[in-house]
């Protein structure tokens, strides 16, 4: 079974993530900031992240530099999932290091479209 960590600081967002993942077969994590999610990489890395990019404490962006440093943490297929969405937001997410992004409000069809484009399904 696949792995995903769901990191966003709303506690809505994440249970609806985690219902949509969980019927497409996926364990899920939760972290409520880039900080939790870093330290829960660092104990096991995730096959895929569910990022958000505004949070507390650490940016989605933030996160993200620091996973791509970590010992094999290229590996771990990122999918943005913000209100962000203007050109620049996008660029930066992808040079460092997201291989995908989704705008808020999600779905289940929006979330199963873009992990099968990333070969995550």
């Amino acid at each position: 079974m696949k792995s995903c960590l769901i990191v966003d600081d709303s506690k809505v967002i994440r249970m609806v993530a985690r219902k949509i993942l969980e019927e497409l077969k996926f364990e899920t994590v939760e972290a409520a900031d880039g900080q939790q999610a870093l330290d829960a990489c660092r104990e096991k890395l995730p096959d895929a992240v569910l990022l958000d990019w505004n949070m507390p404490v650490m940016s989605g962006i933030e996160f993200l530099r620091e996973l791509r440093k970590l010992p094999g943490g290229g590996d771990p297929i990122v999918v943005f999932c913000t209100t962000e969405n203007d050109i620049q937001h996008i660029q930066e997410a992808i040079e460092a290091g997201a291989n995908e992004y989704i705008m808020k409000p999600f779905d289940s069809e929006i979330i199963q479209a873009k992990f099968s484009q990333v070969g995550l399904l």
